[in-house]
């Protein structure tokens, strides 16, 4: 006995082939929205697009050896002497000195200061340059802009000795970097007692 196969009617089959198309524009249309909002995505502005892909700037090292000058200010807050604690602004004086010199960066690590620092006293309604401080020193550079300077010290005054400084930069710009430090003098000679101070200094180096 013959069977006669039924062919798909040619409207079903029409109709297959119309949802066919339209799920295929949906998800294209998805995909394709997708990709540009993808491509109008803020980066970074160290980073770089290219081809649909993000890449990060290669920043150009530093070459060393690099000179930089800065400029600053210096409070000597206590000292200790002969056993007595003297704040800077006892007995109606006080000083102030003004720390310049040049930074000589050998590596990302390592560098040496050159330091001149003349000091004003101020007593008794009048002022004067009291002293004039020579202090070299090795610079050890660290991460996030922190530094130990290990300096020598000679004095006007005819003091002399060494004085470790740790600094850090708090705040960057494209001119300049600013810093902070606390240092901590130790003098001998001119026939006056060992002393111990502590100093707070605050500046900015020219980059």
């Amino acid at each position: 006995m013959k069977k006669n196969l039924r062919l798909p009617h040619r409207k079903t089959t029409s109709y297959q082939l119309l949802q066919i198309a339209l799920i295929t524009m949906v998800i294209a249309g998805s995909l394709l929205s997708g990709t540009a909002s993808a491509q109008i995505k803020d980066v970074p502005p160290d980073s770089i697009r290219y081809a649909g892909s993000v890449y990060q700037k290669i920043k150009p090292k530093p070459t060393y050896p690099k000179v930089v000058g800065y400029l600053s200010f210096i409070l000597p807050l206590e000292t200790l002497s002969a056993g007595k604690f003297t704040p800077n602004f006892s007995h109606h004086a006080s000083s102030i000195g003004f720390p310049v010199g040049v930074n000589v960066l050998y590596s990302e690590r390592f560098g040496f200061s050159y330091e001149l620092t003349p000091t004003i006293k101020a007593s008794g309604g009048s002022s004067k340059v009291s002293n004039l401080l020579i202090d070299p020193g090795t610079m050890f550079r660290f991460d996030h802009g922190f530094t130990i300077i290990t300096r020598l010290a000679f004095e006007t005054s005819g003091r002399y000795g060494f004085t470790p400084v740790f600094n850090q930069v708090y705040a960057r710009s494209k001119a300049v970097n600013y810093f902070v430090a606390l240092s901590l003098p130790n003098r001998f000679g001119n026939n006056d007692p060992y002393s111990l101070g502590l100093n707070l200094q605050i500046g900015f180096t020219f980059n």
